[in-house]
Order: C-alpha cells, then structure tokens, then sequence
C-alpha cells in the first residue's frame, strides 16, 4: 500500500517547508523555500560552514561599512542557499524580502531586482524563483509591478479575505494563506480544540481555494504553516501544501490513501477589484488577522535581526 504522503501528491503539488538539502532529497517536493530563520539555522550545521564562509568573504573583498555589508550578506548566503536548493526540486525556490520592508513598496521592487540578479549571476534564471512578500497592501502592490516584469511572487502571512481577494486582483502567482497561526489564534480566544473539518485554519484555507475557483483567478493556492497532518490531509486538493519536514516524515511513515477534500469550483461573476481603502477596512473588522498579520511581520523582523548579527559577528 501507497503511504500517505505519496497519496497525497496525487492531488496537491507538495513543497518542502524547510531549506534542509538531505529533507529535500528525502521527500522529493516540487518546491522548497529558504528565508532568514532557516538560514539561522544553518548558521550553527556542521555542513553549511564552506558555504558561509565564501560567501562572508566575497562581501568583504567588496567593501562598504558593516551595514552594507551585513545587508549583502544576508542577500547572498539567501541566494547561495536558494541556488543550491534548485539542483534537488524539479520547480522553485521561494525567497523571502525582508520582513522590515512589508510597508515599503518601492524598496520591496528594488530588494527583488537585487535578488533576481544575484540568482541569475549563479545561472538560476527567474522562472526557477519566487519572490516572497508579506501581504501587506504596500507587498501586494511590489508584487503587482514585479509580476508585470516577469518576476514571480509568493504572498505570503496571508490571514484575511481581503488580503486574498487583493492578491487575486494584483494577479499575483501564489499566495500562501496560513492553516496553523490561524488555528492558534482561534484556539487560545475560544479554548476549544477542532476537529479537522471544523478546524478554522482549514476551512479559512478552503474558503480562498473557493474564491479563487469562482473568480476565475489564475493564482495558486498554497495552504501553509501546518500543525498536524490532520490539517494537511483536510486540504487535499488545494492547489500545493507547504509542509515541515516533521510532518512529511509523519505521512511518509503511514500507509494509506487520501481522499481529495478541496475541488475548486467553477468561474462564476469575478467581484470588482477591492480599493486601498475598501482592503484596508475589511482587513481591520477581522481581529485574527489583524493581530497575526502584524505578529508575523515581528516574528520575521526579530530572525532577521538574529540573522545580521551572527553575520556581523562574523564579519569581525
């Protein structure tokens, strides 16, 4: 009998959430992702040491005060990650702009360009990478302009119909709407546990698969941050799972097959796009979305900061 993580792939594209290689070759995803907090990790492996190192000393042969230096830096142990990662994943690499910028358009546009261009001096050309923006409204608009240039996006911290319902206007490639930060949330309001079916992260993940079908929008729907393969098992059918090593090594341990728990309906009407100020007022009346949203901008901001000082440090 198959397991259930082969099961599973019959009905969703499977993405490893993780930047671990021997991962990545052990459950052969079609994407992968890396940003600052796996590169945090990667800062104390035995294995990533070489790695580090050369890429530490190609900034200091260029010169520039530490702070220049620390930003190229975390650009380019980012990339040098991301390059090796396309050598195992038949699709993308998604990589993440900084956290700091999710309210600065203009600096999110050039932050990509940068990191397109440094992908491509490594050969990786951009249809191998996805650029990963946080769905404020000023990401949503960055991705908006780099789509219209070729450039791929990845919207991620996705919390909200609205963010959503943006996204699919902005005519974005992927967004990443969350099941277990949601699920959290709802959890520690009501103290209730949920059965998958009732879980609200799931069924917030379902409500964007039927959005998404309705409108007729070309947008993948990537169903991320899970908790349990209960989560991920419930949304069988949507478009792609980004799921943690953890878990892949949970379903590739269980025989089994998975029945398909999200079909995307039929085009029907497509709504009229939503205004900065209808997006910003609808986004406001859901407090789980409000309160997780921002959190997730600080929780990627503080590995960020983590990050620029390890890499300070070893700069000297």
């Amino acid at each position: 009998m198959t397991t259930r993580l082969d099961a599973l792939k019959r009905h969703s594209l499977v993405v490893a959430d993780t930047g671990d290689l021997d991962a990545i070759q052990r459950y052969r995803p079609q994407d992968a992702t890396t940003n600052p907090s796996l590169l945090l990790k990667a800062f104390d492996l035995p294995g990533y040491q070489a790695l580090i190192d050369e890429e530490l000393a190609a900034v200091k042969a260029e010169g520039g005060d530490l702070p220049t230096r620390v930003e190229r830096a975390v650009d380019r142990l980012a990339v040098a990650k991301g390059a090796e990662i396309t050598k195992f994943v038949p699709g993308r690499v998604s990589t993440e702009v900084a956290a700091k910028l999710s309210f600065d358009t203009e600096a999110s546009v050039r932050k990509a360009f940068e990191l397109i261009e440094l992908y491509e001096r490594r050969g990786v050309g951009r249809e191998r990478v996805l650029i990963k923006l946080a769905s404020t409204w000023e990401g949503i608009r960055a991705a908006e302009r780099l789509e219209r240039e070729g450039i791929n996006c990845n919207l991620t911290l996705l919390f909200s119909d609205a963010q959503a319902q943006a996204c699919f206007d902005a005519g974005v490639y992927l967004v990443s709407p969350f099941v277990g930060r949601v699920t959290d949330w709802y959890k520690k309001e009501t103290g209730k546990e949920y059965a998958s079916d009732e879980d609200p992260g799931v069924l917030f993940v379902r409500g964007v698969c039927e959005r998404a079908g309705r409108g007729g929008f070309d947008t993948v729907v990537m169903g991320a941050s899970f908790r349990t393969t209960g989560q991920v098992l419930a949304l069988a059918g949507c478009h792609r799972l980004t799921i943690s090593p953890a878990l892949l090594e949970e379903l590739a341990g269980e025989k089994g097959d998975v029945e398909k728990r999200v079909v995307f309906p039929s085009p029907g009407e497509r709504p009229a796009p939503l205004s900065e100020a209808r997006f910003r007022w609808q986004h406001n009346q859901d407090a789980m979305a409000n309160d997780k949203l921002a959190e997730g901008i600080r929780r990627f901001a503080e590995d960020q900061g983590q990050l620029e000082r390890r890499i300070a440090e070893r700069l000297g």
